[in-house]
């Protein structure tokens, strides 16, 4: 369930649009109506304003907001601005092509999505950077991370609900097997199940293993793999998303790039089973946490994107 909150009579694009480019007039910009409006706006309404924008004012709005936006703030709103295939590009473009290859962001987007998301993440991919992302993942990550990253963008996989109960099984079976033996042959079971298989069959075959071995099957594949190689796993779970935001702002400082690329990225997909998932395991609310991580018009717009303190 998405988080983010569209007023129940929302303006027109026109409207959206004029108030925009008022916000922006004089020196400085009114940055709380810049909130107000896209942090309240979906995908398609945002599309339809950046049109309209355009259109009246012969201006480019993402262009305006990158000039008139700083920091943390406009890392944000810039990246909420896309619909969600050109925002997961631009996210694999950065953090392959980076001063430094952000292993997690990768296998963050490319673990997670459908095999439908996925080819057209790469069309749009080829299109933008005039480069296969095949090719940059041949090029910037290595070994078994590089294989089970090739894998789900290659393999094309049955996305229905239905399961069968004895494959389910037989799974379960084949993967405790495969993680027990500590073979680096059976790294190649690990990369076929998961790439191969749908996510209601994966999770059947969690709730499986469990019963059948008790113990939870990410743990034990966290155990036996290392490296960048375990990230190609451990982000099919929405408490791995939790744990995920836990960790960007625990300890010294905070990793802003991880928070805003969770947030934004789920805001308007399932962030409320993500938001209940934190609640549970760390006894305190998400809402809680980024409020006392960030600060000003940043912590205003993503808790706006996190909706209530629940």
């Amino acid at each position: 369930m998405a988080t983010m909150k569209i007023p129940m009579t929302v303006p027109s694009p026109r409207v959206d649009a004029d108030q925009l480019f008022k916000a922006f007039k004089g020196r400085g910009c009114d940055t709380s109506v810049i909130i107000n409006i896209l942090a309240h706006r979906n995908a398609t309404q945002r599309a339809l304003i950046e049109q309209e924008y355009e259109t009246k004012f012969s201006d480019d709005l993402r262009k305006r907001l990158h000039s008139e936006l700083h920091g943390h703030l406009k890392k944000a709103v810039l990246l909420w601005m896309p619909e969600a295939v050109e925002r997961d590009a631009s996210i694999l473009k950065r953090s392959l092509r980076g001063a430094v290859t952000d292993h997690k962001a990768i296998a963050e987007i490319i673990c997670t999505r459908s095999g439908s998301q996925l080819r057209q993440i790469k069309q749009v991919y080829s299109n933008t950077f005039g480069v296969k992302l095949e090719e940059d993942i041949e090029s910037e990550a290595s070994g078994n991370h590089k294989r089970v990253l090739l894998a789900y963008l290659n393999t094309t996989r049955y996305e229905g609900p239905e399961i069968d109960n004895a494959s389910v099984e037989n799974d379960a079976r084949t993967l405790k097997s495969a993680v027990a033996r500590k073979h680096k042959s059976d790294d190649q079971t690990l990369i076929q199940i998961f790439t191969d298989r749908s996510r209601t069959h994966l999770v059947a075959v969690r709730s499986t293993y469990r019963s059948m071995y008790g113990k939870e099957l990410g743990k034990a594949i966290r155990d036996e793999t290392r490296g960048n190689f375990e990230h190609g796993f451990e982000f099919t779970k929405r408490k791995l998303k939790a744990q995920a935001l836990r960790k960007s702002m625990k300890g010294l400082g905070t990793d802003d790039t991880a928070l805003i690329r969770i947030v934004v990225t789920r805001a308007e997909v399932d962030m409320q089973f993500i938001i209940t998932e934190y609640r549970k395991r760390y006894k305190k609310t998400l809402y809680n946490a980024v409020h006392s991580d960030t600060t000003s018009h940043y912590r205003t717009f993503l808790l706006s994107l996190l909706g209530p303190n629940v």
